[in-house]
C-alpha cells in the first residue's frame, strides 16, 4: 500500500481552505478495500454438500413397510428369519427355513435386516408363539455382511429390554479364518445379554468343510424341538412348495425386458452414479495381457477405465465385476429341457405382501435368467434336489435325490460323492439322470443367485486415478466324471479382449471398501505377504509408496516377500517388481521359487531366514504386516512362522507370541486379505 502520509506531507503548509481528513486517494484505497472484503465474505461458498443421489430401483421409504412386526401380523405369521449375507447362501438357508415353517404348521418370512426397523423386535412377544432365526455370515475378518452392518451397530449400542423374544442363530463361517463366525457367535450372545430366550444351540456352519450337510444336521434337529417347544404338530407335508408363479409373456415391448442388468431397466444404456451393487459401471476393458510366460496355466493382469464415473477407489480395496455364464452351457439345459430360451416370462411370488417380487428382475427371457442371473455352475444344493426329486419318472432316481436331501448317513454320503466329490453342476445332474426333465420355471425358481466376484485392486488411485487393475488366475480343471469344469468369472475375464477394431468389452463392476490399508504414516515400514495372485494389492501398495516418495514424504522400509514355482514361468510382474527394487521403492524383494530346486521353498521359509531383521522392523520399528492369498494353508503357515520368530527373538511362551500377534491384529499392524 503507498505511504500516504508521506504523501500528504508534501503539500504546502499554508492552505486559504482547511484540508480534508482523507485525500481522494486514501477515499478510493478505502472504497476499494472495503469492496474486496464484501465481496471476499458474499462469494465465499459454503462446503459443497456431497450430492445426494437417490438410490436406483429402491422405491421411497414410504412405500416400504418398516415394521416386520406389523407385516407379520398382517399376515398371519410367527416366525421372522433375518439374514446377514454377503454372497448369498445365508439368504438362501433364510429363504429354505421360511418355507420349511410351513411344513411344520407354522408360517414364515425371510428379511433381510436392512429393509427393517430393527428396533421392533422387542415387540416381537405380542405375536403368540413366535421366533426370529437369524442366519448371519461372517465376512472378511470377523465383519458383518453389507446388509447387516446396521444391525450390527444398533446391537452394539441398543440397551433394548428384549424379554419374552425367542431366538435361534445359524452362523455361516469357515475355519480357515481366523475370526471362525464371529458375527453369528457375536448375535447369539448379545441376544441372550439384551434378554431375549435361546430357543435352540447356535449353529456352526463351516464352509470349509460341508456347511450344507451342517446346515442340514441342524435343521433336521431344530424343527422338530420346536415343534415341542411351541406344541404343534409336524403338517406331514413334504411336497413341494411354490413361492413363485410362471406368467409368460407373448406380446410385450421388448423395451420393458430385463436384458441382464441388476436394478434400475435401461441402467447399462443409461449410466447414472452412484454406482453400487445395484447399479455397476460397465468398465471398458483397456488391457488385459497373460502374465506367466510358460507352464500350463494362464495368470492374466486386465485394466479397467473408470474414466467420468466418479469413482474413487483406495489402495487395498476391492473391485466387484458381475461375470456372465457360459453361453454353451445355458444352450445345452435349453436343449435338454426341450424350452425356447427366448421366450420372455416372469416369476411372480405368490404371497404379495413380500418385499421381494421376484427372484430375479423381471420380466426377462429365460436366456437372459440363466445367463446373467442365476447360478448354474455350482454343483446344487440338497434343497433343489429335493424339490426336483417329483419329477423324475424312474422311482429309484426319485429315491436317490430325495434321500440326498435327508441328514441320514447313507444320504450325506451319497451327496458328498455324487454331487460334491463329482462336482456335478445341475447340468451333469440332467445329464446323468435321464428321467428328470423338470419345468425350466421350476428350475429358476430354485437356483441360487449368480454372485458378484471379488478382487484385491492391483493398482493404486494415486498414480491410476482412470483405471483399475485386475490379477487373477484362470481356473480349470477336469472332474472325476470326466467333465472340463471352468470357473465363471476368470473365463468370462478373460475372454473380454481389447480388439483391434475399437470395440471395448465392458466388466460391469463397483468398488467394495476394505481394512486393507498402508499406515497412515508413511514413514512406518511395511511388510508384503503375497503368494501367486496374492500380489494384487501389493501391487497397488507399491505403486503409491513410490509415489509417496515421489513427493518428497520420508517413507519406511517396503519390503516384499512374493511366491511362486518357477521362476521362468509364473514370476508375475517380475520386470516392475525388479525395477521397483532397484529404485529404491522397494528395500528388499524376496522371491521363493517354490519348485525350482529339489526342496520347495516357500514365503514362511524366508521369513525364518529374516527374523532378525523381521523382529527389528515388528518390534522397534512399529512395521505393519500385510498378508494376502491362500487361507488354508499360507496364510497359517506364514502366521505360524512369526509365532516362532518372536518366541526365538522376544523370549516369548507360544501363548505369549501368539497374544503379541494377536495385539498386533486389534491395532490393524497386522492384516490379511485371504481367501479359501
Amino acid at each position: 500500500m503507498p505511504d500516504v502520509e508521506a504523501e500528504s506531507s508534501t503539500q504546502p503548509e499554508a492552505m486559504e481552505e482547511e484540508e480534508p481528513l482523507f485525500s481522494n486517494l486514501d477515499l478510493f484505497l478505502f472504497t476499494l478495500i472495503a469492496g474486496l472484503i464484501i465481496y471476499w465474505f458474499m462469494s465465499r461458498k459454503k462446503a459443497e454438500p456431497i450430492p445426494e443421489f437417490k438410490k436406483l430401483d429402491q422405491p421411497a421409504p414410504s412405500t416400504r413397510e418398516t415394521s416386520f412386526i406389523e407385516k407379520m401380523k398382517k399376515t398371519g405369521r410367527n416366525i421372522v428369519v433375518f439374514y446377514g449375507s454377503q454372497t448369498g447362501t445365508g439368504e438362501e438357508f433364510a429363504n429354505r427355513l421360511s418355507k420349511d415353517a410351513q411344513r411344520y404348521g407354522m408360517k414364515g418370512m425371510a428379511a433381510d435386516p436392512e429393509e427393517y426397523d430393527m428396533c421392533e423386535l422387542s415387540r416381537l412377544a405380542e405375536i403368540d408363539n413366535s421366533l426370529a432365526i437369524f442366519c448371519m455370515a461372517t465376512y472378511g475378518e470377523g465383519d458383518p455382511t453389507d446388509n447387516a452392518q446396521d444391525f450390527y451397530d444398533w446391537l452394539q449400542e441398543s440397551d433394548l429390554e428384549l424379554n419374552g423374544v425367542n431366538y435361534t442363530v445359524f452362523a455361516l463361517g469357515n475355519k480357515t479364518y481366523e475370526h471362525y463366525n464371529a458375527m453369528g457367535a457375536y448375535v447369539d450372545k448379545r441376544l441372550e445379554e439384551l434378554g431375549a430366550k435361546r430357543v435352540f444351540d447356535l449353529g456352526m456352519g463351516d464352509d470349509d468343510g460341508n456347511l450344507e450337510e451342517d446346515f442340514v444336521t441342524w435343521r433336521e434337529q431344530f424343527w422338530p424341538a420346536m415343534c415341542e417347544h411351541f406344541g404343534v404338530e409336524a403338517s406331514g407335508e413334504d411336497s413341494s412348495i411354490r413361492q413363485y408363479e410362471l406368467k409368460e409373456h407373448n406380446d410385450i415391448n421388448m423395451n420393458k425386458v430385463y436384458t441382464g442388468e441388476l436394478g434400475r431397466l435401461k441402467s447399462f444404456e443409461t449410466q447414472k452414479p452412484p454406482f453400487d451393487s445395484k447399479n455397476p459401471f460397465l468398465a471398458p476393458v483397456i488391457v488385459n495381457r497373460k502374465l506367466n510366460k510358460a507352464g500350463n496355466r494362464h495368470l492374466m493382469h486386465l485394466e479397467v477405465d473408470i474414466t467420468g464415473s466418479k469413482i474413487r477407489y483406495e489402495s487395498g480395496d476391492h473391485v466387484a465385476v458381475y461375470p456372465t455364464n457360459d453361453a454353451a452351457i445355458v444352450n445345452k439345459l435349453g436343449q435338454i429341457l426341450g424350452v425356447d430360451l427366448d421366450m420372455v416370462i416372469s416369476l411372480n411370488n405368490l404371497d404379495e405382501e413380500s418385499n421381494k417380487k421376484h427372484p430375479f428382475p423381471c420380466p426377462t427371457t429365460y436366456r437372459t435368467a440363466l445367463t446373467h442371473y442365476l447360478d448354474i455352475i455350482h454343483p446344487p444344493r440338497t434343497n433343489v434336489l429335493y424339490e426336483l426329486a417329483q419329477y423324475a419318472t424312474d422311482p429309484k432316481d426319485q429315491e436317490n435325490m430325495r434321500k440326498m436331501a435327508s441328514s441320514a448317513p447313507e444320504g450325506k454320503a451319497l451327496y458328498q460323492s455324487f454331487v460334491l466329490e463329482d462336482n456335478r453342476n445341475i447340468l451333469a445332474i440332467l445329464e446323468d439322470l435321464p428321467s428328470l426333465r423338470p419345468p425350466i420355471d421350476h428350475l429358476c425358481e430354485l437356483m441360487p443367485r449368480l454372485q458378484a466376484r471379488y478382487y484385491s485392486i492391483a493398482s493404486s488411485s494415486k498414480v491410476h486415478p482412470n483405471s483399475i487393475h485386475i490379477c487373477a488366475v484362470l481356473v480349470e480343471y477336469t472332474t472325476k466324471t470326466g467333465r472340463l469344469t471352468k470357473g465363471v468369472a476368470t473365463t468370462w475375464l478373460k475372454n473380454k479382449l481389447v480388439a483391434d477394431n475399437g470395440h471395448k468389452s465392458t466388466v460391469p463392476m463397483y468398488i467394495r471398501k476394505s481394512q486393507f490399508r498402508l499406515p497412515f504414516k508413511a514413514s512406518n515400514p511395511v511388510i508384503m505377504v503375497g503368494p501367486g495372485t496374492g500380489i494384487a494389492p501389493f501391487m497397488g501398495f507399491i505403486q503409491e509408496r513410490g509415489w509417496l516418495k515421489e513427493q518428497g514424504k520420508e517413507v519406511g522400509e517396503t519390503v516384499l516377500y512374493f511366491g511362486c514355482r518357477h521362476k521362468n514361468e509364473d514370476y508375475l510382474y517380475q520386470e516392475e517388481l525388479e525395477e521397483a527394487e532397484k529404485t529404491g521403492v522397494i528395500t528388499k524383494l524376496n522371491v521363493a521359487f517354490s519348485r525350482d530346486q529339489e526342496q520347495k521353498v516357500y514365503v514362511q521359509h524366508l521369513l525364518r531366514t529374516n527374523k532378525e531383521d523381521l523382529w527389528r522392523q515388528i518390534h522397534t520399528d512399529n512395521a505393519h504386516i500385510y498378508i494376502c492369498g491362500d487361507a488354508r494353508n499360507m496364510a497359517r503357515d506364514v502366521q505360524t512362522a512369526f509365532y516362532e520368530i518372536a518366541e526365538e527373538l522376544g523370549g516369548m511362551t507360544r501363548t505369549q507370541a501368539t497374544d503379541y500377534i494377536k495385539k498386533l491384529m486389534t491395532k490393524g499392524r497386522y492384516s490379511q486379505d485371504v481367501w479359501s
